[in-house]
């Protein structure tokens, strides 16, 4: 990259990684959301989400613990109890449960992660430590997929209520929630992003971050698209669908 981009010019950038590079592209999605997955993939799929999911809120608190700036940690800090719950709302974390729980999956198997793929435990803390290591900036742009969020959960949510019967609007409270948190929280990234990447260097590592994240969120799918459709060879300790069917 070559000079300075104006902010509008790097929104249209990262906005071009999401249309090329987010996971609502990858064949394992197509299948979840058209269909054509059976209720063992479709556990598989819930139970490794988890781990992404679970790993939110220490990837976000570990952003707030090194950030001077009030008002970008007084921001974060809500995404944290958004997933971990604060008063009255259970948060994501649980609403995730719900989701795992109606797929007749067992809530302390869930939670232990011990039947996650190996793949997708790297990629979840290969996302943990990009956002402890890199700059402040960076991290703050890696979580720009969510600009992307709210498209893929409007197919999850009736993709999934259409074609599966062991589905219904009973285990969609995570989806329903996140289509206005997501915005919410992609408007303030975008607004920082733009104002904070000053300099040629800082907005190509804030395009390399989203491109990063774009990538761990691409390899979950891969794992799984591996292990249970094609070739179908499931890692020793990983879960089996026949195990519980």
């Amino acid at each position: 990259m070559t000079g300075v981009m104006t902010p509008d010019q790097l929104e249209d950038r990262l906005r071009q990684i999401g249309a090329t590079r987010y996971h609502n592209l990858h064949p394992f999605h197509a299948l979840l959301h058209g269909g054509r997955c059976d209720k063992g993939q479709v556990q598989a799929w819930a139970l490794n989400r988890f781990c992404y999911q679970a790993a939110i809120p220490r990837k976000d608190a570990s952003l707030i613990g090194r950030c001077h700036d009030p008002e970008l940690r007084r921001e974060w800090l809500h995404r944290v109890a958004d997933h971990d719950g604060s008063g009255d709302d259970p948060g994501g974390i649980e609403r995730w449960l719900i989701l795992t729980g109606g797929l007749g999956l067992d809530r302390d198997y869930v939670t232990s992660q011990r039947g996650a793929l190996p793949a997708t435990r790297f990629a979840v803390e290969a996302y943990v430590h990009f956002v402890r290591e890199k700059s402040l900036l960076e991290a703050v742009a890696s979580s720009l997929t969510e600009l992307f969020a709210p498209r893929i959960h409007h197919e999850r949510i009736s993709g999934m209520l259409e074609h599966y019967d062991f589905i219904d609007e009973s285990v969609m409270p995570y989806f329903r929630r996140r289509l206005n948190q997501a915005p919410r929280d992609a408007d303030f990234a975008l607004d920082y992003v733009k104002r904070e990447a000053r300099t040629s260097e800082q907005q190509q590592g804030v395009i390399d971050a989203l491109t990063f994240k774009t990538e761990i969120l691409w390899a979950q799918l891969d794992a799984l698209y591996f292990a249970y459709v094609a070739p179908g060879f499931i890692p020793p300790g990983a879960f089996d669908p026949k195990d519980i069917a």
